[in-house]
């Protein structure tokens, strides 16, 4: 699979069809960020016509888990990576156009150095924001990701 936007996007259709079916598409993927988007539609709705928190939760999984597959592609290392634990909360009624993203910093840098490092198993959290189209957060999730070489 090619690490980019469309390749990943190609991915969950073969692999993750739920999120693909419920219109998680990522948007953009650099080592500094990554985006992801998803639009509220009537396969991803609840009865309070607001999106499901799963679905919030599955963009946010994958705003996070794309820059750790990046990282570890570029390491040249086979990696086991799992979330662990997570935290979600949600701020405002999710309408609209949603867009999550993470910022990791030098976090997932620091973690694969450690990882290589000690050969230690090594965790790390992430954290994706939800906005919608009028710039207000929506959700903010937290991962912790547990990561060990193959």
């Amino acid at each position: 699979m090619k690490l980019t936007p469309s390749g990943i996007n190609l991915y969950t259709f073969f692999n993750l069809p739920s999120a693909w079916w419920c219109g998680v598409r990522v948007v953009t993927l650099t080592p500094e960020v990554s985006e992801v988007k998803v639009r509220l539609k009537w396969i991803n709705k609840n009865p309070f016509k607001s999106m499901f928190w799963a679905v919030q939760g599955m963009a946010a999984e994958l705003a996070t888990g794309v820059l750790i597959m990046q990282a570890a592609k570029a390491s040249q290392n086979k990696i086991s990576m799992l979330v662990i634990n997570n935290k979600a909360n949600f701020t405002k009624k999710a309408k609209g156009k949603l867009l999550f993203s993470c910022h990791p910093g030098d976090s997932i840098e620091n973690t694969f150095a450690n990882l290589v490092d000690t050969k230690k198993p090594q965790t790390l959290w992430l954290q994706a924001r939800g906005v919608d189209e009028e710039g207000d957060v929506v959700s903010t999730f937290d991962f912790e990701w547990t990561l060990l070489l193959k």
